[in-house]
């Protein structure tokens, strides 16, 4: 009888069914983030004048991921407190998915209507990453959870690589096209986006279920979003008795920045300073998504012969090279080289740095710790795409834009420098051997 109560108690959460649903919307909503740098930039430099266009496109992307991040405590608190997770998942995944479809309606003689559901779309699209990894942590076992990600991870490059291609199949007609032919190229874009990013997310939404019924006695929403600003204070003052990992926490939030920001805005230097073809840029774009994936695979294989921090330490000194040739490029041929260069150290950094931070952390604490490693990640990254399109604004060439943000990288890798890992790795074990010291003299 215990024997059976126990295997009965501990079966995997999720089945294959559920998994797959998870890894779907990774599928449907990465044609955003591949058809955002594409469509979505050339059709703010065509209904606003090109410069303002494209400062607007780097405003938008600024304000829209802060008022991401700010959200972000509230929506899942609100989830975790009404246990409706898969209800927010709709809303965020279906409301954008709207948004791109009606920005395509909009007649693009109302700029300012354009850049207002731009704004819903970006914001929305960061949103609906809070009740989906919440799915995870419910219907997943830890192994289960390491697998899943790193299927999400590969399938949203083929899924962002897709509808990307689709447009590379039917380009703008004529040859030049005239700027007339190009909006409706975008158009259909956008519709494509939210056909696309709604679709695929159907399923998602069918399979998944929240676990458990919803409490009883649930707060209110106002005291659920206090609560929830209130873990991100405590587990932020928890960090910060980790040196170690508040130092090389506080190096990433500069370097994913700067990161964050070539992948947004590389598109604008692309067509502001360079003049290239909407077609070129969308078949680099698509080059990329392919060699992202093994890049990462070898950036990780680096880091397991030659040690992680030197791996990543590297991987910003191309960051570096990167923005620095930025001033010297004046042809198309030699974007090329920049960006794959750039594809190559792009999902490995993020990769090396997540197993960085997972070895310094806590282990009775990995969940909150990395919850807050996400939500960081997304609340800073406003600062490079907020000095892009200043920089742009007031010179007028994304070159300087480009350059700037060598700070970040340069300032994360001084501070990455000054990180032991392995210290890092002693002081959470220390430290959590002597909380759960404390716990068992208490009892």
């Amino acid at each position: 009888m215990t024997n059976s109560t126990e295997a009965a108690a501990d079966p995997p959460r999720a089945s294959t069914k559920e998994l797959v649903a998870w890894v779907g919307y990774d599928w449907a909503c990465s044609a955003y983030s591949t058809l955002q740098i594409t469509v979505i930039v050339i059709y703010m430099g065509l209904v606003l004048p090109e410069r303002w266009g494209w400062v607007t496109y780097g405003g938008i992307i600024a304000v829209g991921t802060l008022t991401g991040a700010l959200l972000s405590p509230v929506v899942g608190a609100l989830a975790d407190a009404a246990n409706n997770k898969r209800l927010w998942l709709a809303v965020t995944a279906l409301g954008g998915a709207a948004a791109a479809v009606v920005m395509a309606l909009v007649p693009s003689g109302w700029p300012w209507m354009v850049a207002v559901l731009f704004f819903c779309l970006h914001m929305l699209f960061e949103l609906s990453y809070v009740p989906y990894n919440g799915f995870l942590t419910d219907i997943a076992t830890e192994e289960q959870m390491n697998r899943a990600s790193a299927w999400g991870y590969g399938v949203g490059y083929v899924g962002g690589a897709v509808p990307l291609l689709l447009m590379l199949l039917m380009p703008p007609e004529g040859d030049p096209p005239t700027p007339e032919a190009v909006g409706t190229w975008c158009r259909r874009g956008l519709v494509l986006l939210g056909a696309w990013w709604a679709v695929f997310s159907l399923p998602t939404l069918w399979i998944l279920r929240d676990r458990g019924a919803p409490p009883e006695n649930r707060p209110s929403p106002g005291r659920a979003v206090a609560g929830a600003f209130r873990e991100v204070r405590r587990t932020l003052s928890r960090i910060r008795k980790y040196r170690m990992l508040a130092l090389f926490l506080l190096a990433y939030l500069l370097y994913n920045d700067g990161m964050q920001t070539i992948i947004s805005q590389a598109s604008v230097f692309a067509k502001h300073d360079l003049r290239m073809q909407t077609s070129d840029l969308a078949l680099l774009i698509l080059v990329i998504q392919f060699v992202a994936l093994p890049g990462a695979l070898a950036v990780g294989w680096l880091a397991d012969k030659l040690g992680q921090k030197p791996t990543l330490i590297g991987c910003l000194f191309l960051l570096m090279a990167v923005c620095t040739a930025a001033c010297w490029v004046t042809e198309p041929k030699h974007f090329w080289i920049m960006g794959l260069t750039f594809a190559l150290v792009m999902g490995g950094t993020q990769s090396v740095s997540r197993a960085i931070m997972g070895r310094m952390t806590p282990p009775g604490r990995s969940a909150e710790f990395m919850g807050f490693f996400s939500f960081s990640g997304r609340a800073t990254t406003f600062l490079g795409a907020g000095l892009f399109a200043l920089v742009l604004a007031l010179t007028d060439s994304a070159r300087p834009a480009i350059f700037a943000l060598l700070a970040f990288f340069v300032l994360g890798w001084i501070l990455v420098s000054r990180v032991d890992v392995e210290r890092g790795r002693r002081d959470a074990l220390e430290t959590e051997g002597r909380r759960d010291g404390e716990k068992g003299g208490g009892g």
